[in-house]
């Protein structure tokens, strides 16, 4: 379809990459949340979900971003926006990222959609209709498990919504090890560190001897996701779980809203030149926004409208 003219303002307050990040994601308190903690039999061990709502008929999935959880406050506003709106919603913690959720015995990376499937076979026989909503790399890895099923999707599933999508991993990842944003990637790898920290004692072929030592993405994806997950190293992890190659496959409307200012994004991460001409995808870049923050005036969160908006179209087709 054609790419999307976004209708985003930016808060007059909030402006530039990082107020538009960081604001909103540490410094925002979303009440009037509560969660169900439930846990899906998978093969050989159980995936946490928690749920919210009133037990209709449609449910939106969420996956949040690496070193997200289902407490932040981008997950529990999207969650209070959509139950106002009818929609029941099932928070999911990607990589094991809970205090509650279960924690698996195996090392899982932004392209393994097993757990995902399990998930949405279940709510197919819970709901008549589902979306589907990723932040970051949950995006990423919702892309492309819709992309993998693509005819063969369940046909409760009828749309998805990804925002601030890194569709290209490993640019993605040279671009978080630039020095504007270090910062940045000093989080994310001290959240990657603690999960092998976590992993450790049942996984015997992970060591932590030189974990501190690990500077960048491509270092870490090297020596642990790569190896881990059957992958020859990072540059062949990257290339396999990217979600762009499955762009075509997507066989139901697909949002993708992507700041053009979002620090972590390179120009790979915007899909333009599929937008226009696969029918399913939609790609709205604002020229503001960051990295999941869209904060307009009046301190509201355009994203949150924006996908609820989405689904709500979809579902009423």
């Amino acid at each position: 379809m054609p790419n999307v003219v976004s209708e985003f303002r930016p808060s007059r307050v909030l402006r530039g990459p990082d107020a538009q990040t960081i604001v909103p994601n540490r410094f925002r308190f979303v009440p009037g949340v509560r969660y169900d903690h439930q846990e899906i039999d998978g093969e050989g061990w159980r995936v946490s979900i928690f749920r919210s709502g009133q037990e209709g008929s449609r449910c939106a999935l969420l996956a949040h971003r690496l070193g997200g959880h289902v407490d932040r406050s981008y997950m529990r506003g999207m969650v209070r926006n959509l139950n106002r709106s009818g929609w029941d919603t099932v928070a999911w913690p990607v990589w094991g990222q809970s205090s509650t959720g279960s924690q698996a015995p195996d090392f899982y990376h932004s392209g393994r959609t097993t757990e995902l499937r399990w998930i949405v076979e279940q709510l197919g026989e819970w709901y008549e209709t589902i979306g589907l909503i990723g932040f970051s790399l949950g995006a990423n890895v919702m892309l492309k498990y819709l992309g993998e099923e693509g005819e063969a999707l369940d046909p409760s599933v009828i749309a998805s919504v990804g925002i601030s999508v890194p569709t290209d991993l490993r640019s993605s990842s040279l671009c978080l090890g630039e020095p504007r944003n270090r910062i940045y990637l000093k989080r994310f790898l001290d959240e990657l560190k603690a999960s092998v920290r976590r992993k450790a004692p049942v996984m015997p072929e992970i060591s932590t001897e030189g974990l501190d030592d690990i500077a960048d993405f491509v270092e870490f994806d090297d020596r642990y996701t790569a190896p881990l997950n059957g992958f020859t190293d990072a540059d062949d992890y990257f290339a396999r779980c990217i979600a762009c190659p499955y762009l075509s496959s997507i066989t139901v409307p697909s949002l993708i809203l992507n700041a053009r200012n979002d620090p972590f994004l390179p120009p790979a991460c915007y899909p333009f030149a599929e937008a226009a001409v696969l029918e399913s995808i939609f790609l709205e870049a604002p020229d503001e926004g960051g990295h999941v923050g869209f904060v307009g005036r009046w301190g509201r969160v355009f994203s949150q409208r924006r996908a609820v908006e989405f689904l709500n179209e979809a579902a009423d087709e």
